[in-house]
């Protein structure tokens, strides 16, 4: 897997403080998207063993407490990601305790393969579905158009 930023500290994508990845790689490339720059697998910087420590001990730190980490992109749930993205949330769960993980993906829930569910049976909240130009909304609170839901899963 590749990724285009993490950012230790976000407080925009998901609620209170946060740790935040955004992947390479998206099948979906939506019109008006505004990553476009992490469309393609072979773009960004490869994810290593050394961020996702870094990632761990970020959730982990006292001193900038973290609500949780927030995984977008790109899509994490592309095909290609899913061996490290369910790696990652699968280590916050054991070595986090308390920590929720928020992840976005193109996907609608009816579209997961098996595999994807594999990693959504292990995250706090999903926020699915493709972004559609057409139905931006501004107001909407961590999603881009009316038509992607939030699903809280615990």
């Amino acid at each position: 897997m590749n990724y285009h930023q993490y950012h230790p500290i976000d407080v925009v994508n998901g609620p209170g403080t946060r740790c935040t990845l955004f992947v390479s790689g998206c099948v979906h490339q939506c019109r008006g998207c505004y990553n476009q720059s992490t469309w393609r697998l072979d773009s960004g910087l490869p994810f290593t063993l050394a961020l996702e420590n870094q990632i761990i001990a970020d959730l982990q730190d006292t001193a900038i407490p973290r609500q949780g980490l927030s995984l977008s992109g790109g899509d994490p749930l592309h095909p290609q990601n899913l061996s490290a993205v369910k790696r990652l949330v699968q280590r916050i769960n054991c070595e986090c305790p308390g920590k929720d993980i928020w992840l976005w993906t193109g996907y609608c829930l009816n579209e997961l393969s098996l595999e994807q569910w594999k990693i959504v049976g292990e995250i706090s909240v999903l926020i699915d579905g493709r972004f559609i130009q057409e139905l931006r909304d501004p107001s909407l609170i961590w999603r881009g158009s009316s038509n992607q839901d939030i699903h809280v899963l615990r």
